[in-house]
């Protein structure tokens, strides 16, 4: 089952619930076999880490000084999520409770001072009521204008620091970069296809198409698109490729070309291009180079795809 991201999401479904019992923390003796009752561990440079009831540990006659009470947030939180424990920190924070907290598959827990486990279910509980009468930020997707460039640019160098293409750290400016800032000086600009994704009113997204070309049949050609990488795999970018499409199909454009993965934009409707006769611009570019037909499509397309001027001086 997929975990939650969205952080208001979780934050509204928290739903804290305390364990029986009290739980200690202890430097398992070295060489010893683990004990069953053992509910967590952490290995380190120093030794192994255990966390397990109070009673287990004084059956076994083990050292502890921090004595706890165990909370299971009982909502389903993706691995990737930000910014849980952060909230659930501060709020303990501000009531002055300290916190060690474990990440499960499922769950977070949180290990507090066994004498302020209820002020800690309160606080957590007043945290989580406070956010579902909060109003989500709405997503904003508006045409870019001059001003948001250096924002864009900003946002597209973080977005690419790790190569989509090698998986590999860029070295120095990602090449996106400079593209686009070719992209939006050049004569296949088009203003109506750079759209930018506002959310509390920064930019955190952007995508563009540009003129492109099979023989002299008109088509766009779209890339690169950009989602600021705290915000990523959050459904930004697949709100910007679904409003290139509307806007596409409105402006009556044939269809839409791009470089990229198969498996994220198939579910946009993209297909090989070759499928439909189009080459790619570089042969080795087959495989990922695909085609969105639009709704004129006029079938009958047939030869090599070419971008805007910028993308041939790479």
């Amino acid at each position: 089952m997929t975990g939650e991201k969205n952080l208001q999401t979780l934050l509204a479904a928290l739903h804290p619930e305390l364990r029986d019992g009290e739980y200690v923390y202890v430097l398992w003796p070295h060489g010893r076999p683990l004990a069953p009752g053992i509910e967590a561990a952490v290995r380190e440079a120093e030794g192994l880490t255990v966390v397990l009831p109070r009673a287990e540990a004084d059956s076994l006659g083990l050292h502890y000084d921090f004595v706890a009470a165990w909370i299971t947030l009982q909502v389903h939180s993706e691995l990737e999520a930000i910014g849980l424990t952060a909230a659930v920190g501060r709020a303990l924070t501000d009531a002055h409770i300290s916190c060690n907290v474990l990440a499960g598959f499922h769950h977070d827990h949180l290990l507090v001072p066994v004498a302020d486990a209820a002020r800690a279910i309160e606080a957590l509980a007043e945290l989580s009521a406070e956010s579902r009468h909060q109003p989500r930020p709405e997503l904003v997707l508006r045409d870019e204008t001059q001003a948001d460039r250096s924002a864009i640019l900003k946002l597209t160098a973080e977005a690419f620091a790790v190569s989509p293409a090698t998986g590999l750290p860029a070295v120095g400016e990602p090449v996106e970069v400079e593209v686009l800032r070719q992209l939006f000086e050049c004569d296949e600009y088009l203003p109506q296809f750079s759209i930018v994704a506002e959310l509390d009113g920064e930019v955190v997204a952007h995508v563009i198409s540009t003129r492109g070309w099979v023989e002299e049949h008109e088509l766009l050609g779209l890339g690169p698109i950009g989602v600021t990488p705290r915000l990523q795999r959050h459904g930004i970018g697949s709100a910007l490729m679904n409003e290139t499409i509307a806007r596409a199909n409105a402006a009556r454009e044939s269809g839409i070309a791009l470089l990229g993965s198969t498996e994220y934009y198939p579910r946009f409707g993209f297909v090989p291009a070759t499928s439909l006769g189009v080459l790619p611009p570089e042969e080795v570019w087959a495989d990922n180079f695909q085609l969105l037909p639009l709704a004129v499509w006029p079938g009958g397309v047939h030869g090599r795809f070419r971008y805007a001027e910028p993308f041939n001086r790479l």
